[in-house]
């Protein structure tokens, strides 16, 4: 029964993520009025805006103007109740579930922001890592630990914007680094640096293989970062095992 609110719950958040997300790219609050349809502007009814059953219902359109919703909002509510799910089976109704759960729902905003907008926004970065040093420094994370592992993300891809001018990477992603750092610590940040990258150039080539970019095209790596950290929260020791053993054999 747990399970079923905290699934429940995870589909309403992930509601609420969409709101943030669609705002932010509006510069508006997402604390103020209600929903709205981005293409007649018309409020939506409660009805309207249940989580996946609204969109199901409606055949993924608005109900007045009949202009297509995106498909970006039964899959970010859907994402985020699996991702709840799925940490509460693992760590039950505990500080750190709290924890990783607001620390997936950062990453979800920039995942998809990012994705849409090849923009990382520090109105994400700055309060995600703000929360993510008092968290696991409440958690027990030395704050050494938590020093170095923002500061090697943050120079890692500092490095690559001096040295490219600002052409491989932004200053976002020089924020995200420390992000990453600071929700991860840097052992596993190392560990999830590699990942993304691995995950980014199988992804890269294979669009180039299919001919849908060219190797001069711009591809957002916001979205790989976020996945990657994602994945080192649960898979975090085994990716690392792993890593080490590439580097030592």
């Amino acid at each position: 029964m747990i399970a079923f609110f905290v699934f429940i719950f995870g589909l309403a958040v992930g509601s609420f993520l969409n709101v943030v997300i669609f705002r932010l790219g509006q510069k508006k609050s997402f604390f103020q009025g209600r929903s709205f349809c981005p293409h007649c502007r018309q409020t939506i009814a409660w009805y309207d805006n249940i989580p996946l059953v609204s969109f199901a219902i409606l055949g993924g359109r608005c109900r007045r103007c009949r202009k297509k919703i995106s498909w970006q909002y039964p899959l970010v509510e859907l994402a985020t109740a699996i991702i709840f799910i799925w940490f509460y089976f693992l760590f039950g109704l505990s500080l750190q579930f709290l924890v990783l759960l607001i620390f997936s729902c950062f990453l979800l905003v920039i995942f998809v922001y990012d994705l849409k907008h090849y923009l990382i926004l520090d109105a994400v970065t700055v309060p995600a890592m703000i929360f993510a040093f008092l968290a696991n420094f409440y958690l027990g994370l030395g704050l050494w630990n938590l020093i170095l592992a923002g500061a090697i993300g943050s120079g890692f891809f500092s490095l690559q914007f001096f040295l490219s001018r600002g052409r491989w990477v932004g200053g976002g992603d020089i924020r995200l680094g420390a992000l990453m750092g600071l929700m991860l610590g840097w052992k596993f940040l190392l560990a999830a640096l590699f990942l993304a990258y691995l995950i980014g150039s199988i992804f890269g080539l294979t669009l180039i293989a299919l001919k849908r970019k060219k190797m001069s095209s711009a591809v957002p790596f916001g979205p790989f970062l976020a996945a990657a950290t994602f994945i080192t929260f649960v898979y975090g020791q085994a990716l690392l095992s792993w890593y080490l053993n590439l580097i030592y054999y």
